[in-house]
């Protein structure tokens, strides 16, 4: 019986040792909030405010004791919005590599809309407004300026104090098929404009093609009025 008692007081033992691996130090938390914050500023507009939350490991796992961890953003990890900041055991017992998740928040005034709005409203300056928000809270890019919002159309339906974001705006048609649009080629430190006839309506962001007088067909962007950029 005393033989199964202090068998039965090990493995807790045990199991309690191995759930503590799972509870990060306080300077190490620190360290991973300022790792978070950098990374957010590097890409945040001017004036914003950047806070970050961190999250807790996986209770599931079960990591050797550790005398060294360094965190890391990993490749490709977005820096806003709900992310993962990497650790590593650099110098312990066993190596070992996971993720904690945070939530990093960009605040900063833009673009929101005044009330609720539906799909196909062609926005006007009283379905706008400005307020703080958390810029990161979603993907797409925000406006700060009302003015670049007026004659556009809504996508999808918003409700009142959404930030109007680029996903949310139809794509804007800047030429047909068959108009004569201006063609900017740009390279390494040269552009050279000319002028070409498009094979196809120019749909704001996307590719279209194009055909110069010569009978040579390029593939451009549209991005503005009658325009097209050919990178070289």
């Amino acid at each position: 019986m005393l033989r199964r008692i202090t068998s039965l007081l090990c493995l807790s033992l045990a199991g309690w040792h191995a759930q503590a691996q799972t509870v990060l130090d306080p300077a190490l938390i620190e360290r991973v909030r300022q790792l978070a914050e950098t990374a957010a500023r590097a890409t945040a507009p001017p004036g914003t405010r950047v806070a970050v939350e961190t999250g807790q490991l996986d209770p599931r796992l079960r990591l050797a004791p550790c005398q060294q961890v360094q965190p890391y953003l990993p490749p490709g990890m977005a820096a806003w919005g709900r992310s993962r900041i990497g650790l590593r055991c650099t110098d312990g017992v066993a190596r070992w590599n996971v993720t904690l998740p945070v939530r990093v928040a960009v605040y900063g005034r833009a673009v929101v809309a005044s009330g609720p709005l539906p799909a196909g409203v062609n926005l006007s300056q009283e379905h706008l407004a400005l307020a703080d928000i958390d810029i990161a809270a979603e993907p797409g890019a925000v406006f700060t300026d009302p003015a670049q919002l007026i004659g556009r159309t809504l996508a999808r339906p918003l409700g009142a104090a959404d930030a109007l974001r680029a996903p949310a705006l139809k794509s804007r048609q800047w030429f047909a098929a068959g108009e004569t649009v201006q063609v900017l080629a740009v390279g390494p430190g040269f552009s050279v404009a000319s002028e070409a006839q498009a094979l196809s309506a120019g749909i704001e962001g996307q590719d279209v093609r194009v055909r110069f007088d010569s009978g040579r067909i390029a593939a451009g962007r549209a991005v503005g009025e009658r325009r097209v950029e050919l990178p070289l």
